[in-house]
């Protein structure tokens, strides 16, 4: 890990809260639905695009940069403190999977520090050629002014479930961000 990189010092405190979708019924829906999605600005749209490339496998150092030196990405299998973890997440997709596709986005809000949507992606495991369809609500907590933000906060919940930060659970998401990097090996410049 590049020696120049720590975690962020107030991990919990910069955490996304986002208010759960509903749909007409009052339930919480996290299926995308595009007709519905919030326009955003270009610099919003930028970090969106770099993102949805990150979860459709094509990591790169480029598409890296929309997060801070000490951004956190969270989600039900992984916690990473820093980028430089958070590039071992990406770097690992075309390891584990032989095709991530983003099948549709809402974004649903997108506030001063926050942008938030729903996404649907199609996992499809190398090897084996099943494939797995989530729904999920990605939540960044952004810092800075446009067009410069940076993201310091990614959470990723999946299928319409939170997750706590306590337990076996949680030891070991925090083991996964510490050591896949020492297998995916991305770039020391991310």
């Amino acid at each position: 890990m590049p020696s120049s990189t720590s975690p962020h010092p107030d991990q919990r405190g910069v955490e996304p809260h986002p208010d759960l979708p509903r749909n007409v019924n009052g339930g919480v829906d996290y299926e995308p639905h595009p007709e519905n999605s919030i326009t955003i600005s270009p610099a919003r749209a930028a970090i969106q695009k770099s993102i949805i490339s990150l979860y459709s496998g094509s990591a790169s150092e480029n598409d890296m940069k929309v997060y801070a030196e000490q951004a956190i990405y969270d989600d039900p299998f992984s916690y990473c403190d820093t980028r430089y973890k958070i590039a071992g997440q990406w770097f690992g997709i075309p390891k584990l999977f032989s095709k991530s596709e983003t099948l549709a986005t809402e974004v649903t809000a997108s506030t001063e520090h926050e942008l938030v949507w729903k996404q649907r992606q199609k996992y499809t495991f190398a090897g084996i050629h099943v494939s797995k369809i989530a729904d999920s609500l990605v939540s960044l907590k952004l810092e800075g002014q446009e067009p410069s933000e940076k993201v310091v906060y990614h959470k990723d919940m999946w299928n319409s479930k939170d997750y706590s930060h306590g337990g076996l659970g949680a030891l070991m998401k925090k083991l996964n961000g510490d050591k896949l990097t020492h297998v995916t090996k991305p770039p020391e410049a991310v």
